[in-house]
């Protein structure tokens, strides 16, 4: 038991306790759950820009933004999966994980919709010259190609962006005041607000060349 299970006397630390406190999920719940891709799972993948990759080891746990254009997780057949990976920071946590830890999951978000759809599997990294090639854009190869064998996959229940109006949110625009990347580069190095407005415009300036 942690720390703040210790001190916290309305800390729910069994699974009876979990149980009481929500009713019995109904069987459709279960039902809908397949080893496989279902057809409707498959254009919602086919029509992802954007998908959440999270990776577990014993030492810590990694959930990794993924982007491209639609359909840029490849489906090989209805239980295999290709997620290309682009240059990034090269830190490669959510990689050095799979290599100690195959096991996966991954959220499949297309913008406007509020329906997701959401694998788990176990994954490989590989740099395979077919896979790299099925994965190639705008004529550049990904770093690596993460081959996802499909254990479980759903469709995920709406509410949480339903609940967040979570695609209206952003009609207006960048919200003030949210820090943008020269705001962290500026606190990480001990820089001014000119430190922050010249990080951001040189990097607006560097990054079309450096996305692929």
């Amino acid at each position: 038991m942690d720390t703040i299970s210790r001190t916290d006397a309305h800390a729910v630390t069994t699974l009876e306790e979990l149980a009481a406190l929500y009713p019995a999920p109904k069987d459709a719940v279960f039902r809908k759950e397949t080893d496989y891709v279902t057809e409707p799972g498959r254009r919602i993948i086919e029509a992802a820009p954007f998908i959440i990759l999270a990776t577990a080891t014993g030492d810590g746990i990694d959930c990794s933004p993924k982007g491209d254009g639609p359909g840029f997780v490849k489906i090989l057949d209805e239980r295999t999966l290709l997620v290309p990976d682009r240059p990034g920071n090269n830190r490669l946590d959510g990689l050095k994980n799979i290599l100690a830890n195959p096991k996966v999951g991954l959220i499949f978000i297309v913008p406007g919709a509020n329906e997701t759809y959401r694998v788990n599997g176990s994954a490989r990294i590989t740099t395979d010259p077919e896979l790299m090639k099925l994965c190639e854009a705008n004529g550049k190869l990904p770093r690596s190609v993460t081959v996802v064998s499909v254990e479980q996959a759903f469709n995920h229940c709406p509410k949480a962006l339903i609940r967040s109006d979570f695609w209206n949110a952003g009609k207006e625009g960048r919200p003030d005041g949210i820090p943008t990347s020269g705001t962290f580069a500026a606190f990480r190095d001990g820089g001014d607000a000119n430190y922050e407005k010249q990080y951001d415009a040189d990097y607006a300036k560097r990054i079309p060349n450096e996305l692929y």
